[in-house]
């Protein structure tokens, strides 16, 4: 048998898609598959047909690239946490940063006149905030307590996990223990983790009243394993602290500034703060603010960019959607001193049109950092008094692209800087940064 027969059915990797699978082509269609890297010859088995495409698994590696790697987690390939450790990691970062770039080029039309070096953290027990899945399955006689499978509800026999902070990592067996000592074991179905610098939350989401012995059976865990246990019976405004009660709040920390962010284990933080903090020094030295200027933070959270902005001397109005975000926002600018050159609004700004946008006033300049929707209909409500520079923090890089096509094309911007930063290492999630100024 000849190589060329061999290989017969095997396909050249040509790039990597989005979510970290590679793409070749095939009998007409492109195939999507599973663990196969860039320069790769792989054989393939697929799961899902259709007239223009397939979705695929890796078969065997033919001819592997120099980036490969042994994934470092056992359960890599079942679990959907993550779907890049068999990737170096400056491999990883270096997709990532080709993904944005194709997508401000190819949707956006835009290219960066600078590309910023990209940011790095430590790869592994960097994630700091999780929902884990938890069931008891009858079959293997136990509660299982981690991330969904890839396909499939199932939930991921996970002993172990390398990208949550090891102190959780070692616990979601024992967390499963715990489960099946509840009267409520069914009535269990998720735990939310959320690390701070001072306490580790774990946010049980109960679906009927604890018994008694439930009860003890959490406070002994607590006291074992140093946690503090929440509860949840229904949507995030019904979380309370359980046991116990003295502990010390959720925060963290951005020393650069001076600063120090109180948060509920509900309400949205990074999952990574040691990249946060480089992420919004970064967003700073971009965004350049002045005393006495006025700015705009958009999507503002809970003040994790309008608080290093006022510890400029800037004034800025943060703008949020969510009233709770809103509440904890002003109290960290209290918190913190800086209320007195802050301010705070709840408005929509997925609907936002030039007119309502106008009535904010003049700002010098904006930082906007919108979930994965973007900030399309808000960018293109900029008018004549828009400000002269634009920092926007992205999540997704396709919307990012988007905007940016109204913000250069339209608006008369010009993409003067973008890079990554590898808030998610051994996920496909692509966090980035871009600079837009009016010439």
């Amino acid at each position: 048998m000849t190589e060329k027969t061999m290989h017969a059915n095997s396909v050249l990797i040509e790039s990597l898609d989005y979510e970290g699978r590679g793409i070749a082509h095939a009998d007409g269609k492109v195939i999507f598959i599973e663990g196969a890297l860039t320069g790769e010859r792989v054989t393939y088995s697929s799961y899902r047909k259709k007239p223009s495409f397939e979705i695929a698994k890796v078969g065997q590696i033919i001819k592997p690239t120099f980036m490969r790697v042994e994934p470092k987690c056992k359960h890599f390939g079942v679990c959907g946490g993550c779907s890049m450790q068999h990737m170096d990691v400056r491999a990883q970062v270096a997709a990532k940063q080709r993904i944005l770039e194709d997508n401000l080029w190819h949707i956006g039309k835009v290219k960066a006149e600078t590309i910023l070096p990209p940011i790095y953290g430590q790869a592994w027990g960097y994630r700091q905030r999780a929902r884990l899945s938890v069931r008891h399955v009858l079959k293997k006689g136990k509660t299982l307590v981690g991330f969904r499978e890839k396909q499939g509800g199932y939930v991921t026999d996970m002993q172990s996990c390398e990208v949550l902070t090891p102190k959780i990592a070692k616990l979601l067996p024992l967390l499963g223990q715990l489960n099946e000592k509840f009267v409520i074991r069914d009535a269990l179905p998720q735990i939310e983790v959320a690390v701070g610098e001072h306490v580790d939350v774990l946010v049980l989401r109960i679906l009927q009243a604890l018994s008694p012995a439930d009860e003890v059976a959490i406070k002994e865990f607590a006291d074992t394993h140093q946690v503090q246990f929440w509860l949840q019976t229904k949507g995030p405004e019904t979380v309370v602290p359980f046991y116990p009660l003295d502990a010390p709040p959720l925060t963290y920390s951005l020393p650069e500034f001076g600063i120090t962010m109180p948060f509920a284990p509900t309400e949205f933080t990074q999952v990574n703060s040691d990249m946060n903090r480089v992420m919004v020094s970064r967003a700073m030295r971009l965004l350049d603010p002045q005393p006495g200027e006025r700015i705009a933070d958009l999507f503002c959270g809970l003040g994790n960019f309008t608080l290093p902005i006022a510890r400029s001397g800037a004034r800025v109005v943060g703008i949020e959607g969510s009233a709770a975000l809103v509440k904890r926002a002003a109290q960290n600018a209290e918190f913190n001193g800086l209320a007195a050159n802050t301010e705070f609004r709840e408005m929509n700004l997925f609907e936002m049109d030039e007119a309502t946008l106008a009535q904010l006033g003049h700002f010098d300049r904006m930082l906007i950092d919108p979930p994965r929707d973007g900030a399309f209909e808000l960018v293109k409500a900029l008018g004549e008094d828009a400000p002269q520079r634009i920092v926007y923090v992205s999540c997704n890089p396709s919307t990012l692209a988007r905007d940016a096509e109204v913000l250069v094309h339209q608006k008369g911007y010009v993409l003067k800087a973008a890079g990554v930063m590898n808030m998610f290492p051994h996920t496909s999630h692509v966090e980035s940064i871009a600079l837009f100024v009016r010439p």
